[in-house]
């Protein structure tokens, strides 16, 4: 898989986490420990997105 490929798959999962995280923030007694670990996940994607791109 080129580097290229990771990044796109990365961000597509990044993407996914994101409405993860608005669907749950929305959802009336939404869990905000399952909130905190989605927006954890999403933050550590978007950490190796940025090192792949800067070639780390």
């Amino acid at each position: 898989m080129t580097i290229e490929a990771h990044i796109r798959e990365l961000d597509s999962r990044h993407d996914k986490l994101d409405d993860l995280i608005e669907m749950e923030s929305k959802r009336p007694g939404s869990d905000t420990l399952q909130l905190a670990s989605l927006k954890k996940q999403k933050l550590k994607l978007k950490e190796q997105i940025e090192s792949l791109r800067r070639g780390d």
